[in-house]
């Protein structure tokens, strides 16, 4: 028989206070790196460009687009052999814009035009946010006059030239009030939109630390609701400028003088299909520097400062 096996010893287990335990990181430390890596994250700023490649880089795709454009419009017109009173030729609408501008007639005409849209759109800003304020903070009136200002906002501008002209007679008054028309609806429901995407614990916040109502909707609701206000900022201007053409469009002579919109009038009075289409670039080159100029630099700096654009911070 094989012999038989003795059984080891058993060991006896240490106590559990005498057995060393894995060191672990405290879960603050953890924390601290966590925190420092979303920092790095959020705060690496992105690869400086010289001035000159950060203009190249916006204006030349637009460029390029507007040197393909008129390059096709010369093709049809050469290919299709259309006639001036069909589709001029660019060069003819630009020998018209350069008549109308060494005679002096059109630099008279942007300056009136453009005026009267910036004293326009300024009431409109004043008048726009009081009520867009309004109607964001007092729910009552929003109900009530919340779907009437929605309603103004889809009626066209150019509505109220009739009754514009029987109200302030062919007068600069008309065409602000247009102006105020078209431009009010927009920027007031343009910063409506900006409260309602406010997040609820600000205003907690607020009531925290002891803001009143009006505190509240000064210091902390309307800096927040600065993206949305911009956005209908930008459309409010788009809507007075509108206004601004319809009113010299339909309302001509008395003390309203001679602008873009009475020109483009004008030409097709005169059947100076050229002249009309001059004017209309014109139109159209005006509504789109005044964009690009003053308004967009100001939301591109609003919306990289929330972290919301490239370049910003966090």
């Amino acid at each position: 028989m094989p012999p038989e096996t003795v059984p080891p010893a058993a060991v006896p287990a240490e106590p559990l206070s005498r057995v060393p335990l894995s060191p672990e990181p405290p879960l603050v430390d953890d924390h601290r790196r966590l925190e420092a890596g979303l920092d790095r994250l959020q705060t690496r700023a992105p690869a400086r460009r010289s001035p000159l490649r950060r203009a190249l880089a916006t204006a030349l795709p637009p460029v390029v687009f507007v040197v393909l454009l008129v390059v096709a419009w010369q093709a049809a017109v050469v290919l299709l052999d259309l006639s001036p009173d069909v589709l001029p030729s660019p060069a003819a609408v630009a020998g018209a814009v350069g008549a109308a501008w060494a005679s002096g007639t059109l630099p008279a005409a942007v300056a009136t035009s453009v005026g009267r849209a910036f004293v326009g759109y300024a009431l409109a800003l004043v008048v726009g946010t009081a009520l867009g304020l309004l109607l964001a903070e007092v729910r009552p009136i929003r109900r009530a006059v919340g779907p009437v200002v929605s309603g103004l906002m889809v009626l066209p501008s150019v509505a109220w030239v009739p009754a514009a002209t029987l109200w302030f007679g062919l007068s600069d008054a008309l065409v602000t009030f247009v102006v105020l028309m078209g431009g009010v609806p927009s920027i007031a429901l343009g910063l409506v939109a900006g409260v309602d995407q406010v997040p609820p614990q600000l205003r907690r916040v607020g009531r925290v630390l002891g803001a009143g109502r009006f505190r509240q909707s000064v210091d902390i609701v309307f800096p927040a609701a600065l993206p949305g206000y911009l956005a209908g900022i930008s459309q409010g201007w788009a809507f007075s400028w509108r206004g601004v053409l319809a009113a010299e469009i339909i309302a001509v002579g008395g003390s309203l003088g001679t602008g873009v919109g009475a020109l483009l009038q004008q030409s097709r009075e005169a059947t100076d299909l050229a002249g009309v289409l001059g004017a209309i670039l014109v139109i159209l080159a005006i509504g789109i520097a005044v964009e690009l100029a003053l308004l967009a630099p100001v939301q591109r700096r609003v919306l990289r400062g929330r972290g919301l654009a490239p370049g910003g911070a966090s």
